[in-house]
C-alpha cells in the first residue's frame, strides 16, 4: 500500500504543468472551459474582460458628459466587475459590451456571447485534480474540522452535500442516525466541493443530460428544444461519456505502450537541442562576420567621402583667403593702395612711368572686381550630399540568402485605423506559414525611427490597441514556417485619428421623428424615408411648399477634451448634414414649433443671399457641413475661395469629425487619408452632441469600433 501511495504522489507531482492557468501562471482556481476548450481561472476571465472593457471605454467616458436627454451615470469599478458576471448585461453607448478576448492558451479570439461568464461551464474534473495535487504537495498539512470549537480537530471526512469537513465527533452530531443528513454523501478530507448534478448555464433549473456534437459541450433538453442547439446533432450523456472515455482510454493505452519509443525520442530531442545550440552559435558568428565586412566597407567609403569633402573645403577656403587678402590691399595705406600711394611720390618721370604702367593695370583690375563682386568659390556642398536611399532600402530588406518561404503582403484596402488598428495580410500561397510576426512602430515628426514592437499571430489579421492619437505608425509582417523566417513585407503607414475615439449611438428619443427616420435595433444606422410620407400627402402639396430636414443626435454629450468619431454616408443619399449640436440651442429649437411649409425656417430654400445665411446661422442649433449626391460641400467662407469647383469635393468613403471642446473648434476629415477637409470655430459654452440631419432618401452608418473578432473552431470531436 505504501508503494502505491508513493507512486500516486509522484504521478500527481509530475503533471503540474497541466494544472497551471495560462493567464496567471498559477494553479487553477475555479477553472472555466472557454469555447476553444482551453481552461482558465474564473478570476482571470473577469480580469481580462474588465481590462478590455476599461481600455475600450476610457476614451469615450473620461472626457464625456453622461448627461444626455436620457441621464446616465458612470458605474464605479466594483460595479463593473459585478456587471460583467451578471446575466443579460446589455450594451449601451457609454460602456460597450465586451465579451471577446484572446485566449491565453491558444491566442485565438473567443466570444462569450450574451451570457458572458455565466455561459461557461466550470471544469470540475480539472478542479478535483488540482485539489489532489495540492494535497499531495502539502502531504503533512491536515484539513481541520469546520464545526469544532477552537482549537479545531483534524477532520476525518468531508460531506459533499454540506460542503464542509468534520472530525468524527462533529460528524456524528451533525449527521445523526435516522435523519435525512445521515444519507449525505461523504468522502475523505477535502477542500474541493462540487455539485452532484451539473446544471445548465443557459437554463439554471435544468440538469445537463445531453451532449452537442457540433459545439462539443453538454446541454439540457431546453437547449435542444428551442435554444441555440435546436438544429444541432446531440447524443445522450451516457453515450457521449462512453464514446469519449473509450477514445481517451485507447489513446492513453497507445501512449503507454509506446513508452520506450517516447524515451528514445526524448533522447533524440536532447541531442537535437545540443546540435541546435551549436549551429545557432555558428550562424551567429557567420552573421557577425558578414556584418563586420559591411562595416569595413562603410568605414572605407566614409573615410573616402570625408577626405573628398575636406579637400574641397580646403581648396575653397584657400581661394576665399586669397580673395580676402586682395580686397584688404584695396584699403588706404594697405597693400596695393599703399604701394600706389608711395609710387605717386616718385618725381623722376622716367622711373615713374616705368613702374606706374604695370601698377595702373593692377589698379584697373581691382576696380573692375570691386564693381562686379564675385566670390572666388561656392559655399554650398550640395554636390557632396551622399545619396543612401537605395542602400537604405536594400539594408532594410537584408535577410537570409534563401529562406524558402514567400514574403507576406499587407492588404492596404482591408487594413485601417480607428479606435484601434486592424492589419490584414495574405500570403502568395495558402498554408505556407505556421505563424506570423507583426511589427509596428511610431514615426516621430522629425522622422526619427523608434524600435519595432513585435506580436506573434497565428492568423492573417491582428488588432493593435494603445496607439497614440495623431501619429504615423509603420506596420510590417514576416512569416514563419518551422524555424525558417521570411523577409519582412513592405511597410504600411497609417495615421491615427487626431483625438481619442468617442463612443455613442443615435438617440431615439430626443427630437427623433420615427415617421420620417428609420433607426435599426443597434441604433448605429439611420435611414431617411421622408419621401414616402410626402407622397401620401401629395394632394395637400401646393406651390411654395418646402420639405424640412429631419434631425437626429448622439445619445452622449461632451463637456471637455478632444474627441473624434466617424461614419459613412450611403452613396444614394440626396442631402445629409453632419456636425455638432449645442444643448442650449437644441432645447430651444425642440421647444419652439417650426412651420414646415414656411421658407423662413427652411435651410435650403434655394436663395443664396448673405442675409439669409446670417439669419439662419444665428437661429440653427447645429454646426454642420453638407454631403449629398456623392459630393462633400465645403461651406462658404469670407477667407477662402467660394468658387463652386473649390467648394465641392468627392465624398469620402468614411468621414470623421474632430471636436476640440476646450479650443472651440470642429474639423471634418477624410478618414481614408486622415486629412482635414474643413475646420471652423464653434461655440462650446454648453454641452455638445454629435448631430446629423437628412432630407429625401439617405442613410448614415456609424463607424464600428475595431475589436477582436470571434474565431470559429472547426475541429471535429
Amino acid at each position: 500500500m505504501e508503494g502505491d501511495g508513493s507512486d500516486s504522489l509522484v504521478t500527481i507531482k509530475n503533471i503540474e504543468r497541466e494544472l497551471i492557468c495560462p493567464a496567471c501562471k498559477e494553479l487553477f482556481t475555479h477553472p472555466l472551459i472557454l469555447p476553444c476548450q482551453h481552461s482558465i481561472c474564473h478570476k482571470c476571465v473577469k480580469e481580462l474582460l474588465l481590462m478590455l472593457d476599461d481600455s475600450f471605454n476610457d476614451v469615450g467616458s473620461d472626457n464625456s458628459n453622461q448627461s444626455s436627454p436620457r441621464l446616465r451615470l458612470p458605474s464605479p469599478s466594483m460595479d463593473k466587475i459585478d456587471r460583467i458576471s451578471r446575466p443579460g448585461w446589455k450594451r449601451n453607448s457609454l460602456t460597450p459590451r465586451t465579451t471577446t478576448f484572446p485566449c491565453p492558451g491558444c491566442e485565438h479570439d473567443v466570444d462569450l456571447g450574451e451570457r458572458g461568464i455565466n455561459g461557461l461551464f466550470r471544469n470540475f474534473t480539472l478542479e478535483t485534480i488540482v485539489e489532489r495535487y495540492r494535497q499531495a504537495a502539502r502531504a503533512a498539512t491536515a484539513i481541520m474540522c469546520d464545526l469544532c470549537k477552537p482549537p479545531p480537530q483534524e477532520s476525518t471526512k468531508s460531506c459533499m452535500d454540506c460542503s464542509a469537513s468534520y472530525c468524527n465527533e462533529c460528524f456524528k452530531i451533525y449527521h445523526p442516525w435516522g435523519t435525512v443528513k445521515a444519507q449525505h454523501e461523504y468522502v475523505g478530507p477535502t477542500t474541493n466541493f462540487r455539485p452532484k448534478i451539473l446544471m445548465c448555464p443557459e437554463h439554471e433549473t435544468e440538469r445537463i443530460n445531453m451532449y452537442c456534437e457540433l459545439c462539443r459541450r453538454p446541454v439540457c433538453h431546453l437547449c435542444k428544444l428551442g435554444g441555440n442547439h435546436s438544429n444541432h446533432r446531440v447524443t445522450t450523456m451516457s453515450s457521449a461519456y462512453k464514446t469519449l472515455k473509450e477514445k481517451l482510454s485507447k489513446d492513453i493505452d497507445y501512449l503507454i505502450g509506446k513508452e520506450s519509443q517516447v524515451k528514445s525520442q526524448i533522447s533524440e530531442l536532447n541531442l537535437l537541442m545540443k546540435e541546435t545550440e551549436c549551429n545557432g552559435e555558428r550562424a551567429k558568428e557567420e552573421a557577425i562576420t558578414h556584418f563586420e565586412k559591411l562595416f569595413e566597407i562603410l568605414e572605407e567609403r566614409k573615410s573616402s567621402v570625408l577626405k573628398a569633402i575636406d579637400a574641397s573645403k580646403k581648396l575653397r577656403l584657400d581661394k576665399f583667403q586669397t580673395q580676402m587678402e586682395e580686397y584688404q590691399g584695396l584699403l588706404e595705406n594697405n597693400g596695393l593702395v599703399g604701394y600706389a600711394q608711395e609710387v605717386l611720390k616718385e618725381t623722376d618721370q622716367s622711373c615713374f612711368v616705368q613702374t606706374a604702367k604695370q601698377l595702373h593695370l593692377r589698379i584697373q583690375k581691382a576696380t573692375e572686381s570691386l564693381k562686379s563682386f564675385r566670390p572666388a568659390a561656392q559655399t554650398s556642398f550640395e554636390d557632396y550630399v551622399v545619396n543612401t536611399s537605395k542602400q537604405t532600402e536594400l539594408l532594410g530588406e537584408l535577410s537570409f540568402f534563401s529562406s524558402g518561404i514567400d514574403v507576406p503582403e499587407i492588404n492596404e484596402e482591408q487594413s485601417k485605423v480607428y479606435n484601434n488598428a486592424l492589419i490584414n495580410w495574405h500570403h502568395p500561397e495558402k498554408d505556407t506559414a505556421d505563424s506570423y510576426v507583426l511589427e509596428y512602430r511610431k514615426i516621430n515628426r522629425d522622422e526619427e525611427m523608434l524600435s519595432w514592437n513585435e506580436i506573434e499571430v497565428c492568423g492573417t489579421s491582428k488588432v493593435i490597441s494603445d496607439l497614440e492619437s495623431n501619429c504615423n505608425y509603420a506596420f510590417r509582417v514576416r512569416a514563419y514556417k518551422g524555424s525558417i523566417c521570411s523577409p519582412c513585407s513592405r511597410e504600411l503607414i497609417l495615421h491615427t485619428p487626431p483625438a481619442p475615439v468617442f463612443s455613442f449611438l443615435f438617440d431615439e428619443k430626443c427630437g427623433y421623428n420615427n415617421e420620417h427616420l428609420l433607426l435599426n435595433l443597434k441604433r448605429d444606422h439611420v435611414e431617411s424615408r421622408a419621401g414616402f410620407n410626402l407622397l401620401l400627402a401629395a394632394e395637400r402639396i401646393q406651390v411654395g411648399y418646402y420639405t424640412s430636414l429631419d434631425y437626429i443626435i448622439g445619445d452622449v454629450g461632451i463637456t471637455k477634451g478632444k474627441h473624434f468619431w466617424a461614419f459613412r454616408v450611403e452613396p444614394y443619399s440626396y442631402l445629409v448634414k453632419v456636425g455638432v449640436a449645442s444643448s442650449d440651442k437644441l432645447q430651444e429649437w425642440l421647444r419652439t414649433p417650426r412651420d414646415a411649409v414656411s421658407p423662413r425656417y427652411e435651410q435650403d430654400s434655394g436663395h443664396d443671399s448673405g442675409s439669409e445665411d446670417t439669419c439662419f446661422d444665428s437661429s440653427q442649433p447645429f454646426t454642420l457641413v453638407t454631403i449629398g449626391m456623392k459630393k462633400f460641400f465645403i461651406p462658404k467662407s469670407p477667407t477662402s475661395s467660394n468658387e463652386p469647383e473649390n467648394r465641392v469635393l468627392p465624398m469620402p468613403t468614411s468621414i470623421g469629425v474632430f471636436l476640440d471642446y476646450d479650443k472651440g473648434k470642429v474639423g471634418f476629415y477624410d478618414m481614408d487619408h486622415m486629412k482635414c477637409l474643413y475646420e471652423r470655430q464653434v461655440d462650446c459654452s454648453h454641452t455638445m452632441y454629435p448631430a446629423f440631419a437628412l432630407m429625401g432618401s439617405g442613410g448614415i452608418q456609424l463607424e464600428e469600433p475595431i475589436t477582436a473578432k470571434y474565431l470559429e473552431y472547426q475541429e471535429t470531436m
